[in-house]
């Protein structure tokens, strides 16, 4: 569990976080929406120590992050794995070796146990056989995959996914999606993302914080967020007709299952 108390965050005179509050829960997909210059990856980045919040807590399962010293905080972020915006894979290594470099960052293991790990996360990941190729030979839903092999190689507690579907089509966004999900139930790891992307809200998004000027605006969850009467929520999940529709008929099918489910009550009374 990561929990944030009254977070803030300036640059000059700039205030990109103000006074912000969360408890991000572990077996849970923790989803942090909003536009542009909202605010979001400013606080994923105070939560992984890239930022140090002007005031505020940050604690991981109680204990504060910021009073940690250097030698906590290297320990701690040994628990942290984390999948980039564009996967940050090394161009002249292969896969084998991208997903091994947190292993040898970190631990004395041999090299036979090493590749033996390797070989468990790119299977986990469906890449079993992608250990030889380079990031250029590979697809961008491929080195997403590599990338989240990355990030669970050293078995991480906590799991930043900053914006994971950006520049994948819809299908492959779904992969990834489901990916993240299925991994985090698996491992109860606490799964912070840092996304705009509607679909994955709707997917994965079983806690949602939707930041707006730097403010948390809106929580709840992925079967709530089509009921909210927030404003600013809503204009930025339905910014286009489509979407709108959807929401219309979603609500009226909702409305009809309740309206049948009475039926159904007034009939067997």
């Amino acid at each position: 569990m990561i929990e944030l108390k009254n977070i803030k965050k300036s640059f000059g005179d700039n205030v990109v976080i103000n006074n912000v509050s969360a408890v991000m829960e572990p077996g849970k997909a923790n989803l942090i929406i909003g536009t542009s210059g909202s605010g979001k990856t400013v606080l994923m980045k105070c939560l992984v120590g890239l930022f140090e919040p002007d005031s505020g807590d940050i604690s991981y399962d109680g204990k504060d992050f910021n009073q940690m010293n250097d030698d906590e905080r290297k320990e701690l972020r040994q628990k942290i794995g984390m999948l980039f915006q564009g996967s940050a894979l090394f161009d002249s290594m292969t896969v084998e070796q991208n997903v091994m470099f947190p292993l040898d960052m970190f631990t004395k293991d041999s090299y036979t146990d090493k590749l033996k790990r390797v070989n468990e996360v790119l299977e986990r990941v469906n890449l079993q056989d992608a250990n030889k190729k380079f990031p250029a030979e590979i697809s961008g839903g491929m080195k997403k995959r590599v990338g989240i092999a990355r990030a669970i190689v050293l078995n991480p507690k906590y799991l930043f996914c900053d914006e994971p579907n950006s520049g994948l089509d819809p299908q492959t966004s779904l992969v990834i999606d489901k990916l993240i999900h299925e991994i985090t139930k698996e491992f109860n790891m606490t799964t912070v993302v840092n996304t705009h992307d509607m679909n994955s809200v709707m997917e994965i998004g079983e806690h949602i914080i939707y930041m707006y000027q730097g403010q948390k605006e809106w929580e709840g969850t992925n079967k709530e967020i089509i009921f909210s009467k927030n404003k600013l929520l809503n204009d930025f999940i339905f910014a286009s007709e489509f979407l709108q529709d959807a929401k219309d008929m979603r609500m009226l099918e909702v409305k009809g299952k309740i309206a049948n489910d009475r039926n159904m009550d007034d009939l067997l009374k």
